[in-house]
């Protein structure tokens, strides 16, 4: 039965036993008139005093049971569903509902029970999404901290490799200078080299030369031991025809004797000047042998320093293209370097969104964990390791030691990281159900959060 239809039935029930307790007390008292006025006996007037007295309090009784049970048809199912509404407010999605009739109070219960059941499902929802919200914010902490460290080492390792770079350039470009200056010392050598070729090969034509004329000499030589040897022989033909002569050829035989005389002398003269030709000859061969090896030494020497001067213009002109590759890859490193710098300004970005984000999801975590729905005892218990987990795995980087730059380069600051506007966590379940508690840090958008 509706409710629209017990209260009538309740209300006409209860001015139905007034007006009929009435009218029999007015009946009642009729004949009691009646009776009185008829001189009826006192006995009978009491009994009907009595009797109309007993149904007026049995009507009254009615409409306190009418009055009773209306308001345990209405009264206390509404102070249910306030009682129910409150509980809600507070934050309790676990109270029980229980809805048997089917009036309206019903399926109000019904309603209200229905509520309960899609707020505790959308809380539940909520709750393990800002557990993982905040899970991962806290992995993603950790990992940009540890890519901040790493960037920091790689921007310390590319300064000092653009420091060795430099350095580097600077040894091939006086690399590059010193075998450029040995390539012109090289073809220096090699004309020197050159014009001594030639003078060796001028000398070697001149002993050619003085070997020709000593024999020449040699041979003029032999022809004056010639001459002298027969003028002996004249001048001792001479002789021998003064002796058959007499008296009239010894004047004839003194010139003989001194002519045969000079030419003896002469003929040992000779003699002596072919041994010193022919010692001078030997000489002059040896010379002109060693003047030959030492044409052909030259020429050898003249053939090396050409070949060292072609080794020289091609260690020059490797030099030379080192020196530029070496420029380029040193430009490259700068450019690395400077990209390098980026990349930890953006990482600093990330991981101060990131944790404004671990902030702003823990700030969710607290808000939806005033609510109590069922089995939200296993998810504290669930969820109280991973935020352990959490808070060491954001406390580990910076316990970390910060990366030591090497010596030998110079470090050039890393330009500081604005700092980044705190996203609005979302709400989406991620795959880990389980939060990462962390103690709160202030964030930026506290305030934009509702209470319920």
């Amino acid at each position: 039965m509706k409710l629209g239809q017990k209260l009538p039935l309740a209300f006409a029930l209860a001015m139905g036993l007034m007006l009929a307790g009435a009218l029999f007390g007015i009946l009642r008292l009729d004949s009691v008139i009646d009776a009185t006025a008829n001189k009826a006996s006192i006995e009978q007037a009491g009994s009907a005093i009595t009797l109309s007295v007993i149904v007026l309090l049995l009507a009254a009784a009615g409409g306190m049971a009418g009055a009773f049970w209306l308001t345990r048809q209405i009264v206390v199912p509404l102070n249910e569903a306030v009682a129910v509404a409150n509980q809600v407010a507070h934050g309790n999605l676990s109270a029980k509902i229980s809805s048997t009739g089917s009036d309206e109070i019903g399926q109000l219960m019904r309603s209200l029970q229905e509520m309960q059941a899609n707020l505790g499902k959308l809380v539940s929802n909520v709750r393990q999404g800002s557990e993982s919200v905040a899970t991962a914010s806290a992995e993603i902490a950790q990992g940009n901290n540890d890519l901040s460290a790493r960037t920091e080492q790689q921007a310390s390792a590319l300064e000092e490799t653009a420091a060795s770079m430099e350095e580097l350039s600077s040894t091939v470009k006086q690399n590059a200078d010193s075998a450029r200056q040995a390539n012109q010392l090289a073809l220096s050598a090699s004309s020197v080299a050159v014009q001594g070729g030639v003078v060796v090969n001028q000398v070697v034509d001149t002993m050619k030369g003085i070997n020709e004329a000593s024999r020449k000499i040699a041979d003029i030589i032999g022809v004056i031991d010639g001459i002298a040897f027969q003028t002996n022989i004249l001048a001792l033909n001479a002789a021998v025809e003064a002796a058959r002569a007499g008296e009239q050829g010894r004047g004839f035989a003194v010139v003989a004797s001194e002519v045969r005389s000079l030419a003896g002398r002469s003929a040992e003269a000779a003699k002596e000047i072919k041994t010193l030709i022919d010692t001078s000859v030997e000489r002059v061969s040896h010379g002109s042998a060693l003047v030959d090896q030492a044409g052909s030494t030259m020429t050898e020497v003249v053939d090396s320093i050409k070949r060292v001067t072609d080794i020289m213009g091609e260690i020059s002109a490797a030099s030379n293209e080192q020196s530029q590759g070496v420029a380029q890859v040193g430009e490259a490193v700068t450019q690395m370097d400077q990209t390098t710098q980026q990349n930890a300004a953006l990482v600093e970005e990330m991981a101060a969104a990131a944790s404004s984000l671990r902030g702003q999801a823990q700030d969710l975590v607290k808000i939806v964990s005033a609510f109590h729905v069922e089995g939200a005892a296993a998810l504290v218990a669930s969820s109280a390791p991973l935020a352990q987990q959490g808070h060491l795995a954001v406390s580990a980087p910076s316990a970390r030691s910060a990366p030591q730059a090497p010596p030998a380069a110079a470090r050039r600051p890393i330009a500081p990281a604005p700092q980044a506007k705190p996203a609005p966590p979302k709400a989406a379940a991620l795959p880990k159900p389980a939060p990462a508690a962390r103690p709160k840090a202030p964030a930026a958008g506290d305030d934009e959060w509702e209470t319920f």
